[in-house]
């Protein structure tokens, strides 16, 4: 008996069902929907048919114009919080370590300073860009000058003149002529 009397006790506690927030309906509101964008932390309570139709109408990118919902969705991706770059790699070791104390015992960084330049790595160009190191068979890095003076030698040796009308030849000197305009685009004068 005493336990029945315990259990209608904490019912008689507890506050009254919540009613649906739509104006015409009296059923329990159960599930809760945010009251607007700006306001994501307060809700309006509807019973199951009602939060249904109210989803369906909710629209959070409303009244936004478009550079406002990229930006939106940008923040979302990263959980809006600051991101950076990836990928880029340290372009000067010693950065890393510009406000501290820092000793280098084994003179892992001596090379890498101010003055120093990066050097361009084969791995770090796209894979046309490779391509066309291989056809001149050259290796970054690598100056204009000799890029031009490899250019010269293999224009020489496939010269359709010098190789008779070979239509290999005249073929590679294709491959040869694109790889090395690709090259003087990205290479420094």
């Amino acid at each position: 008996m005493r336990r029945k009397d315990k259990l209608l006790e904490v019912d008689a506690k507890s506050p009254p069902p919540r009613l649906c927030d739509h104006p015409d309906c009296s059923r329990t509101g159960l599930h809760r929907a945010p009251k607007a964008r700006d306001r994501l932390n307060e809700f309006f309570w509807f019973c199951l048919d009602h939060v249904r139709e109210y989803n369906r109408a909710w629209n959070y990118y409303s009244g936004m114009k478009e550079p406002e919902i990229e930006a939106e969705i940008r923040n979302d991706t990263v959980w809006r919080r600051p991101s950076w770059p990836m990928g880029g790699g340290i372009k000067n070791p010693r950065t890393q370590f510009m406000h501290a104390v820092f000793n280098d015992a084994f003179g892992i960084f001596k090379d890498a300073g101010p003055e120093a330049e990066a050097k361009p790595d084969c791995e770090t160009f796209d894979v046309a860009v490779r391509r066309s190191f291989s056809i001149m068979g050259i290796k970054p890095p690598i100056t204009l000058t000799e890029l031009k003076s490899r250019y010269k030698d293999l224009v020489k040796q496939l010269h359709p003149d010098v190789n008779g009308g070979d239509p290999a030849a005249e073929d590679r000197l294709k491959e040869i002529n694109q790889a090395y305009a690709a090259l003087k685009k990205i290479v420094p004068s």
